[in-house]
């Protein structure tokens, strides 16, 4: 078979240059911001519980850290898949967070300017020719406060060199027994059990110690269901919720067949929105069919790189506490949650120290892998935390 090329000089033109930007028709709600935390399996109250939130130092409910994304109107890959690459597909390869201090409630309005940043070809088993694009986004509130920047990572690659080398030995879902299944809920109420104890308290600095391992977090198994449940919570996903781009062409950035859809379209939503809504046509409709998820390269239906970085936001945050916060994180995405099989994250700290800025920081890790010890992601982070008063 001829090996597939992997044209990406169309890309140069658009870096460095502001992308129209992303933004929202209405202001968020407090249920959106209940509606993500439910789909990202994140049982802190902070997020969902009226009553319990007013009596944080909050005093109300406010959105986790992770919630940003949920307004991008491509995940925050925006900026780093622009640029025709012919018959091309692209996955998620990771994200980098900064976040800033202003947390979002409801009646916040968030826009995100989008400048693509660079790109570098490498070859890949899974792909061959694979270009690694990289993509800014800066999301703000209706005050101007920048919240955080994301920095994306798109993996483009040929459609027929995925589809090629789709695996042909892990297509079924495992099975789980109710013994075990029962056993994986006493898993999972470990780590929630950890965010009840420390409630409205705080993790102080001076308490935890360098070489400290974190609870682990469990959750799972996905589903096609589970991951219905999570588009639908990205704002952006709901139709007439977003201004939409209308300089978003699927067929002009290289999508191939069938998923050079009208995704997103803002003509098509007016006239039938189905056909623009990507769980039904169009790029993302991978996630949610085996049939389109083996076209790309995927053995199975398989979940959304944007909520792997959520997961793994909200476990260093759920640690933290209410007094705390994630300052920075860079996280790698190396192989996408499958149906059937079910995510164990794992950390622990790596050191502790004063910044420039003088705040308390302690620097953490992490890996998410699935039951067989596959590593879905890995991530390391810089959390502020409160000094114990003198």
């Amino acid at each position: 078979m001829t090996t597939p090329t992997l044209d990406c000089s169309d890309i140069d033109q658009y870096l460095g240059k502001p992308m129209q930007p992303a933004r929202m028709v209405d202001p968020f709600a407090n249920n959106d911001i209940r509606r993500w935390v439910q789909a990202m399996h994140y049982p802190n109250r902070l997020h969902y519980d009226a009553m319990y939130a007013m009596q944080s130092r909050f005093g109300q409910l406010i959105a986790p850290q992770s919630f940003p994304v949920t307004m991008d109107d491509g995940h925050g890959s925006a900026p780093s898949c622009i640029g025709l690459i012919p018959n091309s597909h692209m996955l998620f390869g990771g994200d980098e967070w900064w976040f800033y201090g202003p947390r979002i409630v409801a009646g916040d309005r968030v826009w995100n300017e989008r400048i693509p940043f660079d790109y570098t070809v490498k070859e890949t088993k899974f792909g061959g020719p694979t270009c690694f694009q990289r993509g800014d986004n800066f999301y703000y509130n209706q005050h101007g406060d920048l919240i955080a920047k994301q920095r994306s990572t798109s993996i483009r690659y040929a459609q027929a060199a995925g589809q090629s080398n789709t695996p042909t030995d892990n297509q079924d879902d495992p099975v789980w027994s109710d013994d075990e299944l029962e056993a994986l809920e006493v898993r999972k109420y470990g780590w929630i059990r950890m965010l009840h104890e420390l409630g409205h308290s705080a993790r102080y600095w001076d308490d935890v110690t360098a070489g400290e391992a974190l609870l682990e977090r469990v959750f799972g198994p996905h589903s096609i269901v589970s991951f219905t449940t999570e588009w639908r919570s990205y704002t952006f996903t709901q139709w007439g919720s977003m201004h939409r781009r209308t300089d978003l062409n699927m067929a002009e950035l290289g999508f191939t067949g069938p998923m050079a859809g009208p995704e997103q379209d803002p003509t098509e939503e007016a006239n039938n929105p189905e056909n623009t809504d990507g769980a039904y046509i169009g790029p993302s409709r991978g996630h949610l069919f085996p049939r389109w998820a083996r076209f790309i390269g995927m053995p199975r239906g398989y979940g959304y790189g944007a909520s792997m970085g959520a997961w793994i936001t909200d476990y260093f945050s759920g640690w933290a506490g209410e007094w705390g916060m994630v300052r920075h994180s860079a996280c790698n995405y190396r192989s996408p949650a499958l149906t059937g099989d079910i995510t164990i994250t794992t950390g622990s700290i790596l050191d502790k120290f004063v910044d420039e800025d003088g705040r308390h920081i302690v620097q953490v890790e992490c890996k998410m892998a699935n039951q067989l010890g596959a590593v879905l992601a890995t991530a390391k982070a810089e959390i502020e935390l409160p000094k114990k008063p003198a």
